[in-house]
């Protein structure tokens, strides 16, 4: 059988990721782009029920989506890399596959280590439970939750990118990690340290976080074939 040779366990393991992907991407946009807006506009029992009994069970497959995501995605990109040594990083295919990648495992680090452990605090003051700071833990998860889906825009088309879009490389490829890590380190001290401001106003609304996120994508694809 095709599916039980290395070729079939491959497709197996992008297939998990497919699958693993979307769950994490879709649970994103549902809080960004539906739950949250709905939240805004609702009366504050609704909201309190919502947090105490929804937003658990849509955090749980959004954190273990995120997780099996990245896991599968990196074994991936590792069982390239070890079939075709440092030349990988000199390949499009390797320049655009890692860097989606990378935006991918900033917004893994965000669900987990931002996103989760402040969500836990909310919901245990919906709960009644006697807490601290559950309102600045809220907003810094919402500025990581809308980072996420400003990087995930970006992300899905350098993922789309590695296969069906190939670019040419005729210059260093240092040059262009470097420069669109510096991106990437700088929108996501953002979402760390920022609170509200100047900074943060672009993705505060539904609006401006996908005009962000295509702005984003197109501003790092013209650096990539300028740089490259």
């Amino acid at each position: 059988m095709t599916i039980l040779s290395g070729d079939g366990l491959m497709f197996l393991l992008r297939w998990g990721h497919f699958l693993a992907g979307v769950t994490w991407i879709g649970m994103l946009w549902y809080f960004n782009l539906v739950q949250g807006p709905f939240f805004n506009e609702t009366d504050a029992e609704t909201k309190k029920n919502a947090t105490q009994k929804l937003v658990p069970r849509a955090l749980w497959w959004f954190r273990w989506g995120a997780m099996f995501t990245i896991i599968t995605g990196w074994l991936i990109v590792g069982d390239r890399w070890g079939r075709m040594g440092i030349d990988f990083l000199t390949t499009s295919y390797g320049v655009t596959i890692l860097t989606g990648g990378i935006m991918g495992t900033i917004m893994w680090a965000n669900v987990w280590f931002v996103i989760w452990p402040a969500q836990k605090v909310v919901i245990a003051a919906a709960k009644g439970e006697s807490v601290s700071g559950a309102a600045e833990r809220g907003r810094r998860a919402f500025l990581a939750s809308r980072t996420n889906t400003l990087f995930s825009i970006p992300m899905l088309f350098y993922m789309g990118a590695a296969s069906h879009l190939p670019v040419p490389i005729e210059n260093p490829v240092w040059i262009w990690a470097v420069v669109a890590g510096l991106i990437m380190l700088l929108i996501e001290i953002n979402a760390l340290t920022a609170t509200k401001g100047i900074t943060t106003q672009p993705i505060e609304t539904v609006k401006g976080v996908i005009t962000s996120g295509v702005i984003l994508s197109i501003v790092l694809y013209v650096l990539l074939e300028v740089l490259l």
